[in-house]
């Protein structure tokens, strides 16, 4: 839940849990989300390349998510889908009572929606 705080807050506490709390690499990957490409480099230097194609799949980036699903991280290829507001993903994670996704794919789709994204951005 943290994690999808990050989204919405403005005053940084929930981004500064995850850092501070044993969770960097979820406050990294808010930070890519948003646009930074230090993040994404971070995830990558850091062994969480799974991050950075997610980031990247989130972008549209077919190769990100192809190497998500290549690399068996299926969870986060059906969670880009549902940031995306594929049906199919949504009900699979209804399904599988991970409704926590959905939560959270409806707050990264909403941060989006609002957001100017760097077209700069690295790519996967």
């Amino acid at each position: 839940m943290a994690f999808g705080e990050t989204f919405s807050e403005e005053t940084g506490e929930f981004y500064k849990w995850l850092l501070e709390g044993g969770y960097p690499e979820l406050a990294v990957l808010s930070s890519g989300i948003r646009g930074s490409n230090e993040a994404v480099t971070w995830l990558i230097k850091n062994k969480y390349p799974h991050f950075a194609a997610f980031d990247n799949a989130i972008g549209g980036s077919e190769q990100a998510y192809k190497w998500l699903l290549e690399n068996e991280h299926d969870l986060l290829a059906v969670f880009v889908d549902a940031i995306n507001n594929n049906m199919e993903a949504l009900t699979w994670f209804k399904k599988n009572n991970l409704e926590i996704f959905i939560h959270l794919s409806r707050k990264i789709r909403n941060f989006r929606e609002n957001q100017t994204f760097d077209y700069h951005k690295l790519h996967f």
